[in-house]
């Protein structure tokens, strides 16, 4: 195998494939990225068993072939070369890296040892732009469960049918749901629980060009995202990802959400972001909580602690109704406020029992359950 590429492209493919390797591979193979160089382009794969993520570089290919080489120790090495024009060539299971007045030889391992890409028969296929598909699934993966206990919870439920796609994502202390319009047969309908290792890297890899492309079945999930134009960029088609989908049914969500949420309020996002961050500033551990309280014409919110002290924050809201109290945890009516982009949310509430809703007119709300007051 002999080709020659631009140490640039060479370094951003390398870390578009970096994340799927852990740091401590139960195999020295998986701790390799697959290189394959043909048709003018050098391919990079690296799996971790439950998700392969392959990638396209432009490049001069002199001569076919492949090998494996520590994936890590490889893009440490490109990204410091001297010059733009790197030259590769790989013999006997080893390659040398040459750049400028630098020289390299890495060991590598035969690319037969690479555990074979996974075979993939979707069922279900969709395209949506990457933008759309970005901001729905940072509005939601805040809420994913991390008790491996309730593992059917650690992911993002994805459900495309009655012609809209909906994300949901719940701990069972909060749940986070999005839904946009989009055309969806009835044959290709379906839903799968994407995997919060999964979904953090396809919000990684967005971004990259115009749409993504969705096919699943029943164990795995594929994305296909479009990158940079060839004559725009190191990519000459896409970055491909395929993963290991969470096996099982995901809780009727829709059960825990409120219907008699009869007060609320309209108010700037970041106005309400700032004024739970300030009142929390002086809440601990032991005592999580801040206490959202509105009556006609103010937005009062209070946080204490008796290592720390007390705190009060106001913010004048359009509000006519009863007064009424209810108790958070300050991170979870942070988290999506933070995630959104919506310059306004409604702010829902009944009483001191009743879960709070945070609700933007794009089609997400999410669910927050109260804490009780002392």
């Amino acid at each position: 195998m002999r080709f020659t590429i631009n140490r640039d492209h060479f370094t951003s493919g390398l870390q578009q494939v970096l994340n799927v390797v852990g740091t401590r591979a139960a195999m020295q193979i998986l701790g390799n990225a697959l290189i394959e160089a043909a048709d003018g382009s050098v391919s990079l794969t690296t799996t971790n068993l439950d998700m392969s993520i392959r990638c396209r570089i432009k490049a001069e290919v002199t001569e076919q072939g492949s090998i494996t080489l520590p994936v890590r120790k490889l893009a440490a090495i490109v990204s410091d070369l001297p010059s733009l024009e790197v030259q590769v060539e790989a013999t006997n299971q080893q390659a040398r890296i040459i750049s400028g007045t630098a020289s390299f030889r890495i060991m590598g391992m035969p690319a037969e040892e690479f555990p074979p890409r996974p075979s993939f028969a979707d069922k279900h296929s969709f395209v949506l732009l990457q933008e759309d598909f970005s901001r729905m699934l940072r509005s939601v993966s805040y809420a994913q469960s991390t008790d491996e206990a309730r593992y059917i919870m650690n992911g993002v439920f994805l459900s495309f049918g009655e012609n809209k796609l909906t994300m949901a994502a719940t701990d069972g202390r909060r749940l986070a749901v999005i839904s946009k319009e989009m055309s969806v047969s009835d044959e290709n309908a379906g839903s799968i629980i994407l995997p919060a290792k999964t979904a953090s890297e396809v919000q990684r890899l967005m971004g990259q060009g115009e749409n993504v492309r969705i096919a699943f079945n029943e164990r795995q999930v594929a994305f296909e995202i479009a990158s940079s134009e060839e004559g725009d960029g190191a990519m000459l088609d896409s970055i491909y990802l395929v993963s290991k989908v969470v096996e099982g049914n995901y809780p009727n969500y829709r059960q825990v959400i409120p219907r008699g949420n009869d007060q609320h309020i309209r108010i700037n996002r970041e106005t309400l972001l700032n004024t739970v961050r300030r009142a929390s500033r002086v809440t601990s551990d032991k005592n999580n909580s801040v206490k959202v309280s509105v009556k006609p014409g103010i937005l009062d919110i209070t946080g204490s602690s008796p290592e720390i002290g007390e705190s009060k924050v106001s913010v004048n809201v359009d509000y006519e109704g009863p007064e009424v109290t209810v108790g958070f945890n300050p991170q979870y009516l942070m988290d999506p406020l933070k995630a959104l982009t919506r310059d306004e949310v409604l702010f829902e509430f009944k009483d001191e029992l009743s879960p709070g809703v945070v609700r933007t007119q794009d089609g997400f709300l999410c669910v927050i359950m109260p804490l009780r007051l002392t």
